[in-house]
């Protein structure tokens, strides 16, 4: 199983080192000539959202991942990907990718200062760690969104179709299960894409 990972800023090293520990292959998408090796999965990261956009922009992204995306690929947005993947944000007028029909407020939780770690239900997998910098948080989940994490009275994680997008970074922390969780969604969905 191939997965891309987007790796234009942010954490994505940190993602393809989960990939190995579970024995996923990984692809890292630079370019739009990327996407045309075949992948079964993406993985957008943590980072900053301004600057991913901006670069899915210049460099003849965005649409194709919206392609991808519309058509029913796999992907798991943490941190900034959540925001990429929004449908609306509470500070700003247009989307990125806009595929999840959910309005996030980027850096709910304050800035740099405003990071944390704490333990949250995720649902279907149990008591997590959560690791929350920088985070955003999803203000309203829309029609057909399944909240799968709460943490501080806060919409932290959701599912929406194939489409896997939470507020923290289990990249950082030893817990493998959502990218196992992540895994499973893509095996089971068949590459019609």
């Amino acid at each position: 199983m191939m997965i891309g990972v987007l790796a234009l800023q942010g954490a994505f090293a940190e993602h393809e080192k989960v990939l190995d520990k579970l024995g996923a292959g990984w692809r890292e998408i630079r370019k739009e000539s990327d996407l045309r090796q075949p992948i079964k999965g993406l993985i957008l990261p943590g980072g900053e959202s301004t600057v991913q956009g901006k670069l899915l922009l210049e460099l003849g992204l965005m649409e194709p991942i919206r392609h991808l995306l519309e058509k029913g690929m796999p992907v798991l947005g943490t941190c900034a990907g959540l925001i990429l993947l929004a449908e609306k944000q509470t500070e700003r007028d247009t989307a990125y990718l806009g595929t999840l029909p959910v309005t996030v407020r980027r850096n709910g939780y304050g800035r740099q200062l405003g990071s944390f770690t704490t333990r949250c239900l995720y649902e279907g997998i149990g008591e997590i760690p959560m690791t929350f910098i920088r985070a955003p948080y999803i203000e309203k989940a829309g029609k057909g969104v399944r909240i799968t994490a709460v943490a501080d009275g806060r919409i932290v994680g959701v599912e929406y179709e194939n489409q896997i997008a939470i507020s923290f970074h289990p990249e950082l922390d030893d817990d493998l299960s959502v990218h196992k969780r992540f895994l499973q969604l893509v095996q089971g969905t068949d590459p019609s894409f």
